[in-house]
């Protein structure tokens, strides 16, 4: 062994017995090994601290409140604000650059929106023609967004609706009152051939919620039927109601920029 192996056994001996030393937080510590490889210990991050260093993380909220709530105690003066139409988002940059100063943009806050189970279901079934027990059951489940002819009104018709279930429509005319009149002949054994007319208004409204925590909005719905050889098929045409989803984002939008000092900018953050 040569005096060179020697003193590299004393020294790698020596470290090895050295007695353990306390380490500073918020401090970085390196050394070279005898291998002639450098190590280091870095505790300077957020493990090592008493709090994090600055704010971070993407919360996601579901109504205008919330969204205010939280960007008021978390905001500053650089905060930005970017509304997407498209995506149905409000997106607040807490932790956006200064105008000579670059930051993390890590904070962010969004505000997704979510439709509305009844908007859903009457989304669903437009422009879609159904039986007459399905239509009757529908309108049953949906009164409370009928506004004229009232809820009243339209339970009648749906009663009405599965009231001649069992009978063979004919024609359909429009009445001077705007209303079809549906003739139908009976088919059942004890009134064969008994004839009546079904009267439905040719256009009904609703007043339906886009989104959870937003405000509602009245919807035109037209008739539709149809006159088949297995009976009678019904359904409704709704009137625009992507313009009636605009209309809400917008009403959303206004409330958020009408809180907010910062300027909303259209569009997404990078």
């Amino acid at each position: 062994m040569t005096s060179t192996d020697n003193a590299q056994a004393i020294i790698d001996a020596a470290l090895r017995s050295a007695a353990p030393a306390e380490l500073r937080r918020g401090q970085i510590y390196g050394w070279l090994t005898p291998a002639g490889h450098v190590q280091k210990i870095d505790l300077s991050g957020d493990d090592y601290s008493e709090a994090p260093a600055r704010k971070t993380g993407h919360v996601t909220v579901r109504d205008v409140p919330s969204f205010l709530s939280y960007f008021r105690k978390h905001s500053d003066a650089n905060s930005e604000v970017f509304a997407d139409s498209e995506r149905l988002t409000i997106t607040a940059v807490l932790d956006a650059h200064t105008s000579d100063t670059a930051r993390w943009g890590q904070h962010r806050l969004a505000l997704s929106l979510r439709t509305t189970a009844a908007w859903g279901q009457w989304l669903a079934r437009d422009g879609k023609l159904m039986t007459q027990d399905e239509f009757a059951e529908f309108l049953e489940d949906h009164l409370a967004e009928l506004v004229e002819p009232s809820a009243a009104e339209m339970l009648e018709i749906a009663q009405s609706i599965q009231g001649t279930t069992k009978c063979e429509f004919q024609s359909g005319t429009r009445l001077q009152s705007g209303q079809r009149q549906l003739s139908f002949v009976e088919t059942t054994t004890a009134k064969a051939g008994q004839r009546g007319q079904l009267t439905i208004p040719e256009v009904f409204t609703i007043a339906l919620q886009p989104f959870e925590g937003g405000t509602g909005y009245k919807l035109n719905a037209r008739f539709r039927y149809r006159i088949e050889g297995n009976g009678l098929r019904l359904g409704f045409k709704l009137d625009r109601p992507d313009e009636a989803r605009r209309l809400a984002f917008e009403d959303i939008l206004s409330a958020v920029a009408g809180a907010v000092e910062q300027p909303v900018m259209n569009g997404s953050p990078a």
